[in-house]
């Protein structure tokens, strides 16, 4: 069956570059210009497994769209690349906030986006793969369910959260680079900014509340998942 994805996107003449390049890649592609029907999208079969979703829609917010989508459990582990004319970070930290995967600002390299593209969909592929439950101090992870729990408490996180998580906890005690992150937890070679990184380690580590301290910073260099649980279980 072919992949399918949602595009929602209010410039119609970009919507159309859009569903030409996906439609040659492969992609089986629905539509909409506003966010009204790119929820009513949601609801229909087949359900997407990725959306590439405009910030700024006529009737309903990217960011609204993006939140809705993470609070159904239908929905909520769907990748999201979020478009936006706006290059302000403090869009880009919004749109991480609510649960984007990725970021890509207007005007954009159509190749680039296909990249992106293709590097979500490998992402939340591989995270449906068997694997193990790790348990470390008050962190739990439920790797094949892709599920994460802090002291018996659950929360949730994006495809690109729980990877980045994983990444660092299968290489903990070594210090991972910026750059090594952005290779192997985006998985692309795009003009991607070393600020992308640190942004997301941030809000995963207040998602993750008291696991936090586990992931720490080596200044100058990167992130390094702790090596042992200091005492006290923490």
């Amino acid at each position: 069956m072919e992949t399918c994805i949602l595009i929602v996107e209010d410039e119609k003449d970009l919507l159309e570059i859009l569903e030409y390049n996906l439609k040659k890649e492969g992609y089986f592609v629905k539509s909409s210009l506003n966010g009204q029907g790119g929820l009513a999208a949601l609801d229909t079969t087949p359900i997407p497994e990725l959306v590439i979703l405009d910030l700024m829609l006529p009737d309903i917010s990217g960011i609204e769209i993006c939140r809705r989508l993470r609070a159904n459990p239908k929905t909520r582990d769907i990748p999201v690349l979020m478009l936006t004319a706006k290059s302000e970070e403090i869009d880009r930290v919004i749109g991480f906030e609510v649960g984007a995967d990725d970021y890509v600002t207007k005007p954009f390299s159509v190749r680039e986006l296909m990249l992106r593209v293709k590097a979500l969909l490998k992402r939340s592929a591989t995270r449906e793969t068997p694997g193990e439950e790790i348990v470390f101090g008050a962190l739990k992870i439920d790797v094949p369910a892709h599920r994460v729990w802090v002291n018996e408490e659950e929360t949730v996180l994006t495809a690109l959260e729980f990877n980045l998580l994983t990444t660092l906890y299968e290489r903990k005690g070594r210090v991972q680079t910026r750059e090594v992150l952005l290779c192997d937890v985006w998985d692309i070679n795009a003009d991607v900014t070393t600020r992308t990184v640190d942004t997301h380690v941030k809000r995963l580590r207040e998602k993750i509340g008291l696991a936090g301290v586990y992931i720490e910073t080596v200044r100058g260099v990167g992130y390094r998942f702790a090596g042992r649980i200091n005492e006290g279980g923490v």
